[in-house]
């Protein structure tokens, strides 16, 4: 950023050395039959958050490890000072595993069963009682100066229109491009919207066999719809992108891959996996909210910035979610919902590098504790875990 600006924030520094932007409790569901009781432990506490799902019981032994390892990294992410795993006693998911992953991360953390506590009523108040405690201990801890190479970012698009390759994504793509010439991360998902310009990406990789790779994930996406005898373009675009003004996948898709910016791909990672380099990465993931954005979180996201054409309003549960938006009739309409216009690049009255710097200090004033509408409305709750297999 120009004239030396300062791109420093206060952050949550973690025994293993990441960096958080919030210090919350979390309070993990196990498996879907416990979802209903780690919400109503979270909620009687405030600093808690929980973050549930629909899986972790009667799926293939790949999607169990999948979910083995999605919890981990959720439990493991930097915005979390302790946990809580709330499991019923009879699934799949291995709880002790987990539990055990969670802790290399240096947290403390609890199990609770609701089948061993003796029901709802009596794991929802012991849970709330260390939850209560794990809480009193975090706030011990104090924001510390971190720059901009301390943010991991996740990048996400949706509900998108015209407006969104014109200026949200690419805005997007510059404050991509400035924390990962600082010495940060960033992630790229949402593998469905590089079809027709996974060329583009592939030529973006920082070598031959990374390109490779981020073309065999384009097709392994296709070949999942094909299997059940359908085509990928019979749900992409989306009707609300279709309404919005997108005619064909190619078109979203070369909107979609501008938020990748113009640094090179140093890695290509499996949905929800930790980076171990820094710089621009993809991780294999579809494009519906809940799953990426659970995705994105369990690889460490400490930030997430979400370009909006129509208005997606989901944040999620502990990583702050930036919403911004090219579209000047949804900012007014849904403002609520929305952090940031980047509308000004359409009007002409802001370039897009002007309006990509502008994002970063408003990322850096969110990763310091301003809090985005998706915290203050509370719309962080329907998540999930990205599987690929049937429920059996």
């Amino acid at each position: 950023m120009p004239n030396g600006e300062n791109m420093e924030f206060l952050g949550y520094r973690r025994a293993n050395g990441q960096v958080g932007t919030r210090n919350y409790v979390g309070v993990i569901s196990t498996v879907v039959c416990a979802n209903e009781v780690a919400e109503d432990i979270a909620r009687q506490v405030d600093g808690a958050v929980s973050f549930t799902h629909h899986q972790g019981c009667c799926q293939t032994p790949v999607d169990i490890r999948r979910v083995n390892e999605v919890l981990i990294g959720l439990g493991s992410n930097p915005n979390l000072a302790a946990v809580l795993l709330v499991s019923l006693g009879c699934e799949s998911t291995a709880l002790e595993d987990v539990a055990a992953g969670i802790r290399k991360a240096g947290k403390q953390v609890e199990v609770i069963g609701i089948q061993d506590t003796g029901g709802a009523a009596r794991t929802r108040a012991e849970g709330s009682l260390i939850v209560q405690n794990m809480v009193a201990q975090a706030s011990f801890l104090r924001q510390q100066r971190c720059g901009l190479s301390d943010i991991v970012l996740g990048l996400k698009c949706g509900s998108s229109d015209t407006t969104q390759g014109l200026a949200a994504t690419p805005v997007i793509g510059v404050a991509s491009d400035l924390v990962v010439a600082a010495g940060g991360t960033s992630i790229l998902g949402e593998v469905t919207e590089f079809i027709g310009a996974e060329h583009i990406m592939a030529r973006h990789a920082a070598s031959e066999e990374i390109g490779d790779q981020i073309v065999d994930l384009v097709k392994r996406m296709e070949n999942r719809a094909i299997a059940v005898g359908c085509d990928m373009r019979g749900g992409q675009p989306t009707g609300g992108n279709i309404k919005g003004g997108l005619t064909t996948i190619e078109e979203k898709s070369l909107g979609a891959v501008a938020k990748g910016g113009s640094a090179p791909i140093q890695a290509v990672y499996e949905y929800g996996v930790r980076p171990t380099v820094k710089g621009l990465v993809v991780m294999d993931s579809p494009g519906r909210e809940p799953e990426i954005l659970t995705g994105l979180a369990a690889a460490g996201c400490n930030m997430i910035v979400f370009a909006t054409g129509r208005g997606a309003p989901q944040g999620f549960p502990f990583v702050p979610v930036i919403k911004l938006t090219g579209n000047s009739h949804t900012w007014e309409r849904m403002r609520d919902h929305m952090d940031l216009s980047v509308s000004s690049v359409i009007e002409g009255t802001e370039s897009i590098p002007e309006a990509g710097e502008r994002l970063v200090r408003s990322l850096l004033e969110v990763a310091s504790g301003v809090r985005t509408r998706a915290e203050i409305t509370g719309y962080t709750r329907a998540m999930d875990i990205y599987v690929t297999g049937p429920v059996i």
